[in-house]
């Protein structure tokens, strides 16, 4: 069976006060759930906290906006609370298990985009949460008798701790709570500016290519997966590649838009589609992906769901197709020796980044 590999937008799960959680649905995009990625965004207004929780998925969270994020997590296997600092475009990745919760601080939204993969989750291709507080928390789900014995509690006490919170998934805070401060000596060992990092590919005036691996950021390794950014000027295209090592491909439209080519099994192009913000596009494992910017320029950022991604390129200084030998090439497309040397003179003048056509 195909596999449907249109480009599809977020549908909103829990909205209260403007800040909100939305998802895809594995109803919605089947492919998801045969492929085992997922995604899903918070977007928290001034003062938004969204309540302590943990998933059942493997993530990695992208700010695409906001400026004062706050993170509190207690990673498996610890019981100390580390309090981070985010802002945009920082990566944080949240291992499965681990208990997180998100405050904005600042004085705009606060945009995460959150992509992973599915291999422990109760849903193929969708992420669950489990709340420790709140409307959907687990101790307000205990019976009133076993609250009480655990923790010693009389029958208002009880109440106190399990329905004061209306609360479900996320609320406003009023602005003379005080919250915990970011322990900004802890925020580089778990939080990445990938801004800060050296493209993989950059070409002047057309754009970069920054892939984030547990070489650069040791942390991302407890999630299994890596990190790619593309940011590409008005109408240049970022290359045909593939990955070469076991992985798919998830990726998520940032800005801008453009258009998106996959082509697969059988030489067959799978997907001819124009992107734009908020889009979600799967690249299953081998398949052969092209980004073309539109007149606003486009950025994505994507993980691949392995900690060791190797991309092979069809075309630039290192494409695949230059390092065969002449006389396989000339065989291989049926072309004279003249050609052959056109064609590897023409795809070796640039990188993996092409330039607007004038």
């Amino acid at each position: 069976m195909e596999l449907d590999l249109t480009p599809k937008t977020a549908q909103p799960i829990f909205e209260v006060d403007g800040c909100g959680y939305y998802t895809w649905l594995s109803s919605d995009v089947p492919v998801l759930a045969k492929t085992n990625v997922c995604a899903g965004q918070f977007v928290l207004q001034p003062r938004g906290f969204a309540f302590p929780h943990y998933a059942d998925s493997s993530k990695v969270g992208y700010v695409i906006e906001g400026t004062d994020g706050v993170v509190g997590m207690i990673l498996p296997n610890t019981k100390k609370e580390i309090v981070l600092k985010i802002k945009k475009g920082d990566v944080i990745p949240v291992p499965v298990g681990g208990v997180s919760w998100w405050f904005n601080d600042g004085e705009s939204n606060l945009s995460i985009i959150f992509l992973g993969e599915t291999s422990t989750a109760h849903v193929s291709g969708e992420i669950s949460y489990f709340f420790l507080s709140g409307l959907l928390g687990f101790l307000g789900s205990f019976s009133s008798d076993l609250i009480s014995k655990v923790y010693n509690f009389d029958k208002n006490e009880v109440n106190k701790l399990t329905q004061n919170q209306k609360g479900g998934v996320m609320i406003k805070i009023e602005k003379d709570q005080p919250m915990p401060k970011p322990q900004l000596d802890l925020t580089k060992d778990f939080v990445y500016d990938i801004d800060s990092k050296t493209p993989d590919t950059e070409a002047q005036n057309v754009g970069l290519v920054t892939t984030l691996t547990e070489e650069d950021f040791p942390f991302i390794k407890d999630v299994g997966l890596s990190a790619i950014r593309v940011k590409l000027e008005p109408n240049a295209i970022k290359a045909p590649s593939n990955l070469v090592t076991p992985g798919i491909q998830l990726i998520y439209i940032v800005r801008g838009s453009g258009k998106i080519e996959i082509v697969g099994l059988s030489g067959k192009r799978v997907l001819d589609s124009e992107v734009k913000v908020g889009h979600l596009i799967v690249v299953p494992q081998f398949f052969v992906v092209a980004q073309i910017a539109g007149k606003e320029g486009l950025e994505s950022f994507s993980i691949v769901t392995t900690t060791k991604p190797v991309f092979e390129e069809l075309a630039g200084k290192v494409s695949v197709l230059g390092a065969l030998s002449p006389t396989v090439q000339q065989v291989s497309f049926n072309v004279d020796s003249q050609f052959q040397k056109l064609f590897i003179s023409k795809t070796t003048q640039n990188t993996n980044l092409i330039p607007p056509t004038i």
